[in-house]
């Protein structure tokens, strides 16, 4: 079943109300709320390289506000174990049997602040539970529920002591993206409501948790054309054969910019995806999965100029609607 044009009026305008709602608490800020508002529906995960400061707690309480969901964080420190993350077993003497305590990973949106300061074992805890959206541990598995998204954040300076991300859980995010610092008059609004630390306790909530996950199925109904998976398959490709790159973009990275793809279109009222739609989110879903090469690195390749070059060396295909 394919999404209808009624149906894709109706999620373009729920999901404008999301965005207006969270930006009531997150000012200035609109294009990074569309980005992790897609990531959430497309039940993806946000990677945030950023300063101090920019309001990352603030879009992540925002987001759990307007969508009647629970919300943790996580600071991420050398000496947090994995089962700080995913909770522990324990034997209750009084009923003499093993009894799960969930962590804080078992939450609707969870922020992890600072995931790079983690150590490795660790930062392996959130790979099944980001992939596969559940917990297993001593053998029994536990699902977290829907939605359910994963904010992790970078600091960008302070490097020493943490752990670099391998490259098989950068490739777990949707998308990297940052906030960055408010503008002039966005400033002005915060420093004047600046009384208010948590901005998001007076958000009402739009919708439910359960209509998300309804939206999340409704808009893997979105049209993909043959020919636009076949331009995203090429686009790919050419990652790979980049003589910049030691490692491009993979299966799963493909996939993943299809299903954002699909949230994208029908968050602009579109029940099919058009080439534009993937070239726009290339940048956020891709760049950040390139391993470049070292020597191209040192000459001054960046992954967004790779992708850049890739995008205009490929042609995409002539944008049309479906037929009804």
């Amino acid at each position: 079943m394919t999404m209808t044009p009624e149906q894709a009026s109706w999620f373009a305008g729920t999901f404008d109300r999301l965005v207006q709602n969270v930006g009531l608490a997150v000012l200035g800020k609109e294009h990074v709320i569309r980005l992790t508002l897609m990531a959430m529906i497309s039940e993806g995960h946000v990677l945030l390289e950023d300063a101090p400061g920019t309001g990352k707690t603030s879009l992540a309480k925002a987001i759990a506000a307007t969508v009647q969901g629970t919300h943790q964080r996580i600071q991420f420190t050398p000496d947090l174990l994995p089962s700080d993350v995913t909770g522990v077993t324990i034997y209750d003497q009084e009923t003499h049997r093993f009894d799960f305590h969930r962590g804080p990973i078992f939450a609707s949106i969870v922020l992890a602040d600072e995931i790079n300061r983690a150590s490795p074992k660790t930062q392996s805890a959130l790979l099944e539970v980001m992939e596969e959206s559940r917990v297993s541990v001593d053998g029994v598995t536990h699902e977290v529920g829907r939605p359910f998204l994963v904010i992790a954040t970078q600091n960008p300076i302070e490097q020493a002591g943490t752990y670099r991300l391998p490259e098989a859980q950068l490739d777990r995010f949707l998308i990297k993206t940052s906030i960055g610092y408010p503008d002039l008059a966005s400033a002005e609004q915060i420093l004047a409501g600046s009384s208010n630390r948590n901005p998001s306790s007076s958000l009402s909530p739009v919708i439910t948790t359960s209509a998300v996950a309804d939206m999340a199925d409704l808009a893997s109904t979105v049209h993909v054309d043959p020919a636009v998976l076949r331009y995203t398959a090429q686009l790919a490709e050419e990652t790979r054969l980049a003589t910049e790159t030691r490692l491009g973009v993979s299966v799963r990275g493909a996939m993943a910019l299809v299903r954002a793809a699909k949230v994208w279109a029908a968050a602009q009222g579109r029940h099919y995806v058009l080439p534009d739609d993937i070239r726009e989110l290339a940048g956020p879903v891709w760049t950040h999965r390139f391993v470049l090469d070292a020597e191209a690195e040192f000459q001054g390749a960046t992954a967004e100029r790779v992708l850049a070059r890739v995008l205009a060396d490929v042609a995409a295909p002539q944008s049309r609607q479906p037929a009804a």
